[in-house]
């Protein structure tokens, strides 16, 4: 057996054919690139019986949430692992099953103990990693940590010159603060491989960490166009430009990028994307007093209740939650909010109590009800990382709470929150809030509208 994989672990394959579109299909859904599913169907084809290519489709189709094919796919690849695979190759099968079967929990602790005896295998090595990885959605609070300590441990098994460990290790050091360090590693990984997705979705972070709107929005004007709109965070690319053009203050941009690019209609992006990106970019709209959103918020919700019929996930959750409250559906957020309270009480919410405080502080702020919507949130403003996510996106709820404090005339409170954020990073928007907040004698505070 001399086949193997792009990082030299050993492939049980007799067929050069079926290693080799293995090894590409591998490095397009760590791009997150399309052709992956084409790459690994015809490694297949090459080999009926090479379990890992069975295995990585079945992760491709448990990516877009296709759990009926991953699943299958899945079961055939441990069929066949057994009768010809290795011991990683069944670990690595295994892990991807219990995922695909809705146990992230042992697949976590399998992975880490996998990752002691085969740190170079890089897709298992990418579960915990990233917004959405199983780290985030632990209910940790310090998954951003985790995420470094996890590459650090594992960093001499990948070459100086690995892409994907380059992306995966600067997006992590960057949304943990490291900002410096994650932009070199992200634009190293993207100068290696100009063609992934995965380091452009971190040098964006890196570059809104560092507080640099213009570079983040040249670069994503420059790329986005050549990156297939069937890709996987091409909406979520999207989301980030939309966001500049709320920082640069342009409403009527960030509108047309979410009607053409971000809303169900227009977006090819997996389920918790197009909610999650629709639901808050269109309450940050809503929130600087953008006009025209109705039917925007009518369309997303009827895709989110399709997409996420039931409560449970904190992530999107709270999505959830701002899409009910923009619709005014009061009734189906009160039964969201008490689902996951009765889920805290019986022991099984993995984030706590955040959850189903921040879907009551979101009714609040719908209902103008600032002063209540800011009592909320004060206490859990330092658990909202429970929940997953990147930084970028859970500043949503700091934003909600900084508003609600200036629609509440609580002005003191609200200049000392914008000083902090402004020390940590420079921004146009928080900028003009804090004008705002200095008007002249006789505008009362009440009245700045964001």
């Amino acid at each position: 057996m001399s086949a193997s994989d792009a990082r030299g672990l050993a492939l049980s394959t007799g067929s050069d054919l079926a290693a080799e579109h293995y090894r590409y299909g591998v490095d397009l859904l760590l791009a997150a690139w399309p052709g992956a599913a084409e790459a690994l169907d015809q490694a297949v084809a090459a080999d009926p019986g090479f379990a890992l290519a069975h295995a990585a489709r079945g992760r491709l189709h448990a990516v877009r949430s296709e759990l009926a094919q991953a699943r299958a796919c899945l079961a055939m690849a441990t069929e066949l692992v057994l009768l010809n695979g290795t011991a990683r190759e069944r670990s690595h099968v295994e892990i991807l099953a219990l995922l695909a079967h809705g146990e992230p929990g042992e697949a976590l602790r399998q992975i880490l103990s996998h990752l002691d005896d085969w740190p170079a295998d890089a897709l298992i090595l990418s579960l915990p990693l990233g917004a959405f990885g199983l780290f985030a959605f632990s209910g940790m609070a310090d998954h951003d940590q985790a995420r470094v300590d996890l590459c650090n441990r594992h960093s001499r098994s990948y070459g100086a010159q690995d892409w994907w460990f380059l992306s995966a290790r600067g997006w992590a050091e960057a949304e943990n603060g490291d900002v410096v360090l994650g932009r070199a590693m992200l634009q190293r990984a993207f100068a290696l491989r100009p063609e992934n997705a995965n380091a452009v979705h971190g040098w964006a972070h890196a570059l809104y960490e560092a507080g640099a709107p213009a570079e983040a929005d040249a670069l994503l004007t420059h790329w986005l166009p050549i990156y297939d709109r069937r890709g996987l965070l091409h909406g979520h690319l999207a989301w980030h430009m939309a966001l500049l053009a709320l920082e640069a203050g342009d409403a009527d941009r960030a509108l047309d990028i979410y009607a053409s690019q971000i809303a169900p209609a227009a977006s090819a992006g997996l389920p918790i994307n197009v909610v999650s990106d629709g639901a808050s970019l269109l309450w940050r709209l809503d929130a600087d007093g953008a006009e025209h959103t109705s039917a925007a918020w009518a369309d997303l919700a009827g895709y989110a209740a399709r997409a996420f019929p039931k409560p449970g996930h904190p992530f999107v959750d709270l999505h959830m939650a701002l899409i009910e409250a923009s619709v005014g559906d009061a009734v189906a957020l009160g039964r969201r909010a008490d689902a996951n309270l009765a889920m805290v009480e019986a022991g099984v919410s993995v984030a706590g109590p955040v959850v189903p405080a921040l879907c009551r502080a979101v009714l609040d702020f719908a209902e103008g009800q600032g002063a209540a919507c800011a009592r909320r949130l004060e206490p859990v403003l330092g658990d909202v990382a429970r929940i997953g996510g990147s930084g970028a996106q859970r500043q949503l709820v700091e934003d909600t709470y900084l508003i609600a404090l200036m629609r509440s005339a609580q002005s003191e409170r609200a200049r000392e929150l914008l000083d902090r954020r402004l020390h940590r990073r420079p921004s146009a928007r928080d900028e003009r809030w804090r004008q705002a907040l200095y008007a002249p004698p006789g505008r009362p505070a009440s009245a700045v509208e964001p």
